[in-house]
């Protein structure tokens, strides 16, 4: 190992230097290397605590502004005389202008910093929100301006992960990477829970402009409390200058994008990522309709609340887990691969199982078993981008998440006429199952923890051998 990573007692990193003991190393030269001046920037332990529960409360913010469209779709069909396709028009906007943001966020963040991006953004997408009533009522035709404004907000949400992904790579030490992107994931489920109670309640007392309002000031709170607290509230936020120039994060050209492309270990997370996008999206599209066929008269709050109860505290779980097994001496590579292995492989046990007879008890046990396996993943694909290439993780992440928003998209459709044209929902179990082992045993076969960003003929002193 030519580069051995150290924590101090404030658990910043620092390189330690050894002698070349195998000249044969891909990575690494021999002899004895110097710190990195990237390296100073990274959070310490207690800043990046603080950092972690700011994000973990934005994520969970944006599900609230996310899911509050479908909480109020029935009210707003009510009110202005929408029928099940102009809903549908309306709630399927958002993935649409979801898809065409994600690189260029990604991109941004690794030249500016995520913080900036994730700022600005929440406070457009909270602003949308908190103005959507408005709209709905002052335009003469709410159709269209409710289907513009999913659409923005699609854009607008769009650069929140692959921003995560990049300001995780520049500030965030390797064996801490797993905890915060955990965490900071668990925030949708603790979203979608507290928007399905508490927006469910205020739209019943206060009528759904209510549910807009709450989640789009809420955000903007949030984004002036970071802005204020965390970054001091000094100067522009993102100047032209900083856009133009290649920071320290960003620098690739074109012929390295290719060549980074060409490499296995990221065509791996590539198909990784899209399988484990299509089966969640899958899976959250279809289950409630599948618990309404199968169990007629199973209450609904058991099945859409128990499940998410279950992701949270298993999605901090799995980024202790990794965590500490990195921190032990376990290679970053097989602990990746051991997280992805709960994520898609166990739980695709429980999704087999639920294409047999069983009763509502054990189905309920059997879902909530999938998707809290399935949150592994945050401890898995989701950070080897940050492993393979921290100088642009935010935009190849944006294209993992871009291919899995399409495919996500794709196959919801297609289970869809699965089920209307086998009338069995063990065809949908069974494609999730076969859709995740196929991407599983890619991620198995091909995945890695070196960085393959940079030309290791060419630059000597910015290797890391992990």
């Amino acid at each position: 190992m030519a580069v051995i990573q150290k924590y101090g007692k404030n658990h910043g990193p620092d390189l330690v230097c050894h002698k070349e003991n195998h000249p044969s190393d891909k990575v690494g030269t021999p002899g004895c290397h110097k710190k990195w001046p990237e390296h100073n920037t990274h959070w310490s332990r207690p800043v990046a605590r603080v950092w972690t529960v700011v994000l973990l409360l934005g994520t969970c913010l944006l599900y609230c502004a996310r899911v509050a469209m479908p909480i109020c779709a029935v009210s707003m069909a009510e009110k202005f005389k929408w029928s099940k396709r102009e809903s549908g028009m309306v709630l399927g906007s958002f993935f649409w202008g979801y898809c065409f943001t994600q690189v260029f966020g990604g991109y941004v963040s690794d030249r500016v910093g995520g913080e900036k991006v994730l700022l600005l953004s929440a406070a457009a997408w909270g602003s949308m929100t908190a103005f959507t009533p408005i709209l709905a009522h002052f335009c003469s035709q709410p159709i269209l301006s409710m289907t513009l404004a999913r659409f923005l907000m699609g854009l607008l949400q769009g650069v929140h992960y692959p921003s995560l992904a990049s300001l995780c790579s520049q500030k965030v030490v390797e064996s801490e990477r797993g905890f915060l992107m955990s965490t900071v994931g668990s925030g949708s489920y603790l979203g979608t829970l507290v928007i399905g109670g508490a927006g469910s309640l205020m739209l019943d007392l206060y009528g759904w402009e209510s549910v807009f309002y709450v989640s789009g000031l809420l955000s903007v709170l949030w984004a002036y409390c970071m802005w204020k607290y965390l970054l001091k509230g000094e100067g522009p936020i993102i100047t032209l200058e900083s856009l133009g120039s290649s920071g320290p994060q960003s620098k690739l050209s074109k012929r390295h994008w290719l060549r980074l492309l060409k490499q296995p270990a990221v065509c791996a997370v590539i198909v990784t990522h899209l399988c484990t996008a299509s089966t969640f999206f899958t899976l959250l599209s279809w289950l409630p309709t599948y618990f309404k066929d199968t169990f007629p008269d199973a209450k609904g709050w058991v099945f859409n609340v128990i499940p998410w109860l279950v992701a949270i505290p298993s999605s901090l779980l799995s980024g202790c887990l990794s965590d500490n097994l990195i921190s032990q001496g376990f290679d970053t590579a097989s602990v990746r691969k051991l997280m992805q292995f709960f994520s898609m492989g166990v739980s695709s046990v429980f999704t087999l199982l639920l294409c047999g007879t069983t009763t509502f008890p054990w189905a309920v046990a059997f879902v909530s078993a999938t998707m809290g396996f399935t949150t592994f993943s945050h401890s898995g694909v989701s950070v080897n981008v940050q492993d393979l290439a921290p100088s642009c993780a935010g935009a190849l992440f944006g294209v993992m998440n871009t291919c899995g928003a399409f495919s996500g998209v794709l196959m919801v459709y297609f289970s869809g006429y699965l089920i209307e044209s086998t009338g069995s929902w063990a065809t949908v179990f069974a494609l999730i199952t076969a859709v995740n082992l196929l991407g599983l045993c890619t991620f198995l076969a091909f995945a890695e923890a070196r960085r393959v960003d940079i030309d290791s003929s060419k630059v000597r002193h910015h290797n890391i051998h992990i």
